[in-house]
């Protein structure tokens, strides 16, 4: 059977008319669509994907537990000077509020949230409250990629038009009309590939937050969906939207941030067969325990999310609605699973996540990933003129410090991986030191100086 008709069926059994997700053991619906092809079923066996769980592993890493930082080899009195940070800038008024969290050698040395969720309601902070993560989504579903290449179903050169064709033949924006909004473009050199979306080389911009005001226009124009919605649209319809507008640049030729982790996002339903939030939950947050991440929060959760703040007036008050609206996690048609930016998490979630990744892609006695893959996953992918400066690379999933960046002070060993989020929140976790940190804010606008003096004190902590 042809490769094509392969992937077109296969995209047709496990969607609806309007491409809906629907279970693979709805044997009725896909008899029916296999006859309507002229197939037998003995087909759609061979090349239904399957559902794979995680596999057991011969490690047994346990789940993130607090203890005396003593045990950790972490000085108590130095990450008293967390304390001092945090406070001093809730006094200064730089942020609301937050929540830290360091964990090293698999165990929490340090969990405390300062100042308010929401100023307006009087809200405190708590340890447990939830976070509009934004970009750290994107590791997340860097991650779920890469567990389905484990399984092989693709090549990371592989272009991504094998699985969703209406990106075949892609065109680079050579002239754009202001007037009127439309466009001319030359041919891509060659096509976008799985790699390029993960690395952001790919050419695709990022609407809203784009650097290029053309872009900007010609995604509203489209109707693609940049980063969250409370909108009914889901990812299919966006990324669909997305696939016939040009590109900045050629693939591979430029870093572009982009909205490539969003197209995976929808990659990943094809090439799974699930919809990307169960296949989130199935494979990933289920098995190690991330009971409170997810695109959008039960009703018995939405007390515990934080609000969106900015400075006003010398007081901090809720940000309104913009090209967004800050309640999109509680709030609309919650259908829209934004693979790079769309997830909700706490500092213990995310802090189990990156675990995970210092264990080598295990926790709890469930694999992951293999620590062969992930040793991938962290090399330069992006050329060193493209992204970083030298202090960085850039590989699948993370930003990479160099040894040039661990030299410069602040950053962390050599192979310390991170990123952050639009809400301004940040990460970091050093397998050298096997030590990380979380820190969790919810602001836009401001002068905040604690995302740096956290990750650097962080580091002084270290007592051994």
């Amino acid at each position: 059977m042809p490769s094509s008709l392969i992937d077109a069926f296969i995209r047709l059994i496990f969607r609806d008319p309007l491409m809906k997700p629907i279970s693979i053991f709805d044997a009725f619906t896909v008899a029916g669509r296999a006859l309507a092809l002229g197939l037998t079923l003995a087909t759609v066996a061979v090349w239904t994907p399957a559902v794979v769980a995680q596999t057991a592993s011969i490690h047994h890493s346990p789940a993130l537990r607090e203890v005396p930082p003593q045990k950790a080899r972490v000085s108590p009195e130095r990450l008293a000077r967390i304390d001092a940070v945090c406070e001093q800038a809730i006094r200064e008024g730089r942020i609301p509020g937050a929540v830290a969290l360091v964990a090293r050698n698999g165990k929490v040395v340090y969990h405390k949230a300062f100042g308010m969720a929401d100023n307006e309601a009087g809200r405190a902070l708590q340890r447990d409250d939830i976070f509009r993560i934004a970009s750290q989504t994107k590791a997340i579903t860097s991650t779920a990629v890469m567990m389905l290449w484990e399984e092989g179903r693709f090549r990371l050169d592989d272009p991504v038009s094998n699985w969703i064709p209406e990106f075949k033949k892609p065109q680079v924006l050579k002239t754009y009309n202001e007037a009127d909004g439309t466009w001319t473009g030359e041919p891509a050199k060659r096509e976008i590939t799985i790699r390029d979306l993960l690395t952001h080389t790919s050419g695709l911009g990022y609407g809203v937050i784009d650097g290029d005001d053309r872009f900007k226009k010609l995604y509203a124009k489209a109707g693609v969906v940049d980063l969250f919605t409370t909108e009914p649209v889901t990812i299919r319809e966006s990324v669909l939207r997305l696939a016939k507008l040009p590109l900045h640049h050629h693939p591979g030729e430029k870093f572009t941030y982009s909205e490539g982790l969003d197209v995976l996002g929808y990659f990943i339903e094809v090439v799974s067969g699930m919809p990307f939030d169960t296949f989130l939950q199935k494979r990933l947050f289920g098995p190690l325990g991330m009971k409170d991440t997810g695109f959008y929060l039960p009703a018995e959760k939405a007390a515990r999310l934080v609000a969106v703040q900015k400075p006003e007036g010398g007081k901090w008050v809720r940000y309104p609605v913009t090209f967004y609206d800050p309640n999109y996690p509680i709030m609309g048609a919650k259908s829209f699973f934004s693979g790079g930016a769309g997830l909700c998490s706490t500092a213990l979630d995310y802090a189990t996540f990156l675990q995970m990744y210092l264990n080598g892609g295990e926790l709890g006695g469930k694999r992951i990933l293999s620590r062969t893959t992930i040793e991938m996953m962290m090399r330069e992918q992006v050329a060193k003129n493209l992204f970083g400066g030298g202090d960085k690379h850039y590989g699948l999933a993370f930003g990479v410090v160099t040894e040039q960046g661990q030299a410069r002070g602040g950053e962390g060993s050599a192979g310390t991986f991170d990123w952050g989020g639009y809400f301004n929140t940040q990460y970091f976790a050093d397998p050298k030191e096997q030590i990380l940190g979380v820190f969790m804010k919810q602001t836009q606008g401001g002068d905040d100086n604690t995302g740096w003096k956290f990750r650097q004190l962080v580091g002084q902590t270290i007592d051994d």
